[in-house]
């Protein structure tokens, strides 16, 4: 299990966040698409002088300067914008990139955005750092706010069991460790895997075939190559129709659109139903 950290203001890799009341930084790099629609959310996306391969969402974002991955980005590329902050992903990958920046001088801020929660914490703590605390808070409680009524549309509903697809050879799906679960519970549905901890657990078709999903949730893609295999014909929710196309750009990371996330998911559990 991991910890929290000890201080409110101490991101996860154990850094100081300094608030920016006094000083807001004016040149700003955003490592992970979740915290560049939120820096968008938050009024500073003017600020932004760099974003990642990933980062498509709002459209503005496009503008933005492409400095490559999120994942070991590039931290020369990441320096010729001349940040005087930079916000990325808290994994092992990138742990040597924010050595390597804090090196140069340039504060970093690096937060994981794995659930719903930590999603909100890196908004509380963003904000502050950028001078925008009261958009924070206005960030969060519209986020929270539609999840709860998605959820409270959805309570009395009865909720299918669902298979969400990941990825195919092999097969990946979600576990309860992960965010996707907590948005398919908001929208009214099952996870077939929801005894599994691990955010993203490996699975066989054979298991999928046992644990026999009302829905399958997908990528256009990965709806193709279910189509494509007539094993998966094995799967109930192959043999009716009940292959649903999920859009990935939204419902792919905890972010400002999270409730919007769980709505459209709902949307597809449970068709006509009034949000």
């Amino acid at each position: 299990m991991r910890r929290a950290p000890s201080s409110p203001h101490v991101d996860d890799f154990g850094a100081s966040i300094e608030a920016g009341t006094v000083s807001a930084p004016a040149r700003i790099a955003s490592l992970n698409p979740a915290t560049t629609e939120l820096l968008f959310a938050l009024g500073a996306g003017p600020r932004l002088v760099a974003r990642t391969t990933w980062d498509v969402w709002p459209d503005s974002a496009r503008a933005v300067p492409d400095v490559g991955p999120g994942l070991r980005p590039n931290v020369e590329a990441v320096l010729a914008q001349h940040p005087d902050l930079v916000v990325l992903y808290a994994s092992a990958e990138n742990r040597v990139a924010a050595d390597q920046l804090h090196a140069a001088g340039i504060r970093v801020i690096a937060l994981r955005t794995d659930r719903l929660a930590d999603f909100a914490r890196a908004t509380r703590e963003i904000g502050r750092a950028v001078g925008e605390s009261a958009s924070a808070a206005t960030v969060i409680d519209t986020m929270q706010r539609t999840l709860a009524h998605v959820r409270a549309v959805t309570r009395a509903l009865d909720h299918p069991t669902v298979f969400w697809h990941v990825w195919d050879s092999p097969i990946y799906t979600i576990g309860a460790g992960s965010f996707l679960d907590e948005l398919l519970t908001v929208a009214g549905g099952t996870n077939v895997y929801a005894d599994r901890s691990e955010p993203s657990p490996q699975v066989s078709l054979e298991d999928v075939i046992r644990r026999d999903p009302r829905i399958i949730l997908a990528g256009a893609a990965g709806k193709q190559s279910l189509a494509a295999n007539p094993l998966w014909q094995g799967v109930r929710a192959v043999r009716e129709g009940r292959v649903f196309v999920i859009d990935t750009n939204l419902v792919g990371r905890p972010s400002v659109r999270a409730g919007e996330a769980a709505a459209s998911i709902a949307r597809l559990l449970h068709p006509g139903i009034a949000l």
